[in-house]
């Protein structure tokens, strides 16, 4: 695989990639979102897409079983947070750096109480790509959703689901790492639009990802109401219009951007970047507040 010239410089290769499909009761999972009962035949079908295209970008996926104890469990990205060693020389003097590392990873508390039984599932998991997980304590709660990583630093959001007691024991465990990190607070952020799908409720974000991607090269697709913030000053903005602020959620892998599908302008930029796209369909996740990063857990 040949990658474009913005990821040799600050994003690590993916290989790797846990899903969960969705569950027959999806449909029961936590929304904030007006456009009816999702689809679940639908679901499953556009989920099977999201996975060919994290294959397409050279990924090997596990697929873990449909867990119907919780609706909202498709969602793996909040249960979990995984980085990768830093370049020779950046590694905390805390750290050996063995030759061939074993991801990192960090177990969340997610803010939603009905969601918390999903870390514990996810911890069983973990023992076959990384070990030695840390965690979130009580009191602290943090969702994966609210965590960007912009290659060896990391935005944290404070929002309804993520305290600034979790961001700050992030903070820390990332620290151990030799990692930076920056708290952002999207909570009552002004010139939100209540546009039908985003992954926004009235004036605030409902993660910080709702709002912001990382696209290497320096550049973050961001959302008008994070544009002016101080934490992204000195970083090239790619604006998303307000009337498709659901498509800011994009993933980079490797040498293409997930993007959500139906939102041109966008995708439109992006090409005009040199970015490849692939445009993926995700109305009956978009109705349960999911976004493309949601899905998965990229290492």
């Amino acid at each position: 695989m040949v990658y474009p010239r913005f990821l040799c410089k600050d994003l690590r290769v993916f290989t790797k990639a846990i899903v969960r499909p969705p569950a027959a009761n999806f449909a029961e999972g936590l929304t904030t979102a007006d456009l009816g009962v999702p689809n679940f035949e639908r679901a499953l079908t556009q989920h099977e897409a999201y996975c060919a295209a994290l294959e397409q970008c050279g990924l090997t996926v596990t697929r873990l079983a449909a867990d119907p104890r919780h609706p909202d469990s498709t969602f793996v990205e909040d249960a979990a947070i995984f980085f990768g060693a830093l370049p020779h020389g950046r590694v905390s003097a805390l750290v050996s750096e063995p030759a061939r590392p074993l991801p990192q990873a960090v177990l969340t508390r997610p803010g939603a109480p009905s969601r918390r039984g999903e870390v514990e599932s996810m911890r069983e998991v973990l023992v076959d790509f990384a070990p030695s997980p840390g965690e979130i304590q009580s009191p602290g709660t943090l969702d994966g959703g609210d965590v960007c990583e912009a290659g060896n630093h990391f935005f944290v959001g404070l929002s309804e689901r993520t305290n600034e007691v979790g961001a700050q024991q992030l903070a820390e465990l990332l620290a151990q790492f030799g990692y930076t990190s920056s708290f952002v607070d999207s909570r009552g952020l002004s010139g939100m639009e209540s546009v039908p799908g985003a992954l926004a409720t009235g004036s605030h974000l409902l993660h910080l990802k709702s709002g912001l991607a990382f696209l290497g090269e320096n550049r973050l697709a961001v959302v008008e109401a994070l544009a002016n913030r101080a934490e992204f000053a000195g970083y090239d903005l790619i604006l998303v219009d307000s009337a498709e602020e659901y498509a800011a959620n994009c993933v980079l892998i490797n040498d293409r951007v997930l993007v959500a599908a139906g939102y041109p302008a966008f995708e439109s930029k992006l090409r005009a970047l040199g970015y490849q796209t692939i445009a993926l369909e995700m109305s009956e996740f978009q109705k349960m507040d999911g976004g493309l990063s949601c899905l998965s857990l990229r290492f």
